[in-house]
């Protein structure tokens, strides 16, 4: 799925909004840029008058004129002025360093947080369409471009600004001729800026994109690195990172060669108006018009526009980087959340747990996937869902905890629309335990305790032993105190599955699903697992996918799915007696034991 980008004027507007409670400091920030730039534009100025000072000297000296001698007077008293201006400018731009650290670092600090945020209110859709990589890419290589261009271009575009307005005045002051001829140097600068950048933008969010597809790549592989290993893939894995990495290389040279071209040929314009203006200045001292100490304040001032000139076309290529990381934050801030709650939304606090799914439809794009879904469930019964690999089994879960909203019908719960209900009231209502395990680096204890944070310690050992997970955990060294690491693959995979199970039984759901939540343990501890399951989905209503039959025999209403849809569905003897599509599943598997056992 092509990633949504943002345009230049709402990125801005959007910095801009995020930047708002730190207005205070930035305005401090950029009044003592003001302050900073107009004491560098005096400074030449003040210069030459030592200069003019010692010539007229020199001059008076030479031609013998009475009393002729170096004011050192009034040159001490220049030189004070000067040094008052250098440590006005200094103090301006500690000042200007510490609050705009402050105000550009608050503000990251949000965007981070409402990016968070808007993970949260994301819907699932959003994450199946986007690799895991390119999303963490724009929370933090994104958001750190921006704010690296934040703190090293604002003041220094700000400043080049007043810089073209303070040094122009005062060059205007020296002569007018001269400074027409200086002021060449910026349309023909400007040309050559807007001429590379247009070419290099592009480059640039190609760079940005291929970063992120880098990541995604690296997120990948490392994810599945036992995999790639077991499989001897390292080579074909170390192709794929290679063709990826080539590509951010190549779109990283272009973009980053492209815009450096701007330095150079900003450099030559200067050079060459330099020496215009130096050979038009001399006859203008020769003739009297202008003293030398204002020629030489005057190179200065030439110098002093090509400073900023050349400051932004270094800062070119990182300013392009941080438009490209704007549009792909602020275009993810812009994605479509999920649907909005109604309000009032429906009381759940007296679910007992009745589910009815009523002609749903459903579709992950144009196409139906469901077309007529009907299923009735009863307050605590089992219902076991079974059939091929993409039959639609999750999906039906799915869909009934609101991480996809149907396109046609409608699923109740006690005779409530479940899109009337707020997701979070919804689901509540649910226990969750997947195929793939999900644990936190931390306690086993809290790990297991993240089902109810409320729970009680004895709660959590009772939630531990209906999982049949007790005894492991206390022939730990630490017991529920063990730490878990980051991928929590200091324990086996069947113990992390049983400790997600223990985490809802903790939290007590008035509907439990289980999506094939004994895939990972052995036969003994599945047997063990069953006993425990079937104590806890006594009197509450639960859903069961599974592939193997076996373990749903006892289900009260057996689903079977097929391209999405119910193609039969009743309990495992009447499925039997049917000789349909379910006693061809249970037969094949029933097959395969017998042949294993042979």
């Amino acid at each position: 799925m092509e990633n949504k980008k943002a345009g230049v004027m709402a990125c801005m507007r959007g910095v801009l909004r995020f930047m708002k409670p730190y207005r205070g400091k930035a305005i401090l920030a950029l009044l003592m840029v003001v302050v900073s730039q107009l004491t560098f534009a005096l400074n030449p100025s003040v210069e030459g008058l030592i200069t003019s000072q010692l010539s007229d000297d020199a001059v008076d000296i030479i031609n013998g004129v009475s009393g002729a001698h170096v004011h050192f007077d009034i040159i001490l008293k220049i030189m004070l002025v000067l040094l008052g201006l250098y440590l006005l400018k200094t103090v301006s731009q500690l000042i200007t360093a510490f609050c705009l650290t402050d105000a550009i670092q608050g503000t990251m600090h949000d965007l981070r947080n409402a990016l968070q945020q808007k993970i949260q209110r994301l819907p699932v859709r959003y994450f199946d369409d986007h690799p895991f990589g390119d999303v963490l890419s724009r929370v933090t290589n994104d958001v750190d471009a921006l704010s690296n261009a934040l703190q090293q271009t604002l003041t220094r575009v700000v400043g080049a600004v007043l810089t073209f307005v303070f040094v122009i005045t005062m060059m205007l002051s020296i002569n007018a001729v001269m400074t027409l001829v200086a002021l060449i140097i910026i349309p023909a600068s400007l040309l050559i800026t807007r001429f590379v950048v247009k070419r290099s933008q592009r480059l640039f969010d190609e760079q940005q994109t291929t970063l992120g597809e880098l990541n995604g790549t690296i997120t990948e592989m490392y994810g599945g690195f036992s995999e790639i290993v077991l499989y001897g893939k390292q080579e074909d894995a170390e192709q794929d990172f290679r063709e990826v990495n080539e590509r951010m290389c190549a779109a990283s040279f272009k973009a980053q060669f492209v815009s450096s071209l701007i330095s150079p040929l900003v450099s030559l314009c200067t050079y060459l108006t330099i020496g215009a203006v130096a050979v038009l200045g001399c006859f203008f001292v020769i003739d009297g018009t202008i003293r030398v100490g204002s020629l030489q304040a005057f190179i200065r001032y030439i110098w002093q526009i090509n400073d900023p000139l050349s400051q932004i076309s270094q800062l070119s290529a990182q300013v392009q980087a941080a438009f490209a990381a704007m549009g792909r934050i602020f275009g993810m801030l812009e994605e479509e959340e999920e649907v909005p709650e109604k309000d009032p939304a429906a009381d759940i606090s007296a679910v007992k747990g009745n589910v009815c799914f009523e002609h749903v439809q459903f579709g992950y794009d144009d196409t139906l996937l469901m077309k007529d879904v009907n299923i009735e469930v009863k307050q605590g019964q089992m219902v076991a869902l079974v059939g091929p690999t993409g039959a639609g089994k999750t999906t039906l879960m799915n869909l009934l905890l609101r991480f996809y909203d149907v396109k046609g019908g409608s699923i109740k719960i006690d005779g409530v629309d479940i899109r009337d209900m707020k997701r979070e009231d919804l689901r509540s209502l649910f226990s969750l335990v997947l195929q793939d395990t999900w644990l936190f680096s931390g306690s086993i204890y809290d790990n297991i305790r993240y089902g109810r944070l409320n729970a009680r310690k004895d709660e959590v050992i009772d939630a531990a032993k209906m999982a049949n997970v007790h005894h492991f955990i206390r022939t730990l060294s630490h017991g529920y105190d063990t730490m878990l690491n980051e991928e929590a693959n200091n324990i086996s995979q069947g113990e992390k599955q049983l400790l997600t199970i223990a985490r809802a039984i903790l939290k007590d759901p008035q509907i439990l699903i289980l999506d094939e939540a004994t895939s990972s343990v052995d036969t003994r501890l599945e047997q063990m697992l069953q006993e425990a399951m079937q104590r806890v989905m006594r009197n509450r209503t639960s859903f069961v996918i599974a592939h193997r039959l076996s373990t749903i025999r006892n289900a009260d209403l057996i689903l079977v799915i097929q391209h999405g849809d119910i193609v039969e569905q009743g309990t495992h003897e009447s499925l039997l007696a049917k000789k349909g599509v379910y006693e061809q599943l249970y037969n094949s598997q029933f097959a395969d034991k017998q042949k294993r056992a042979a």
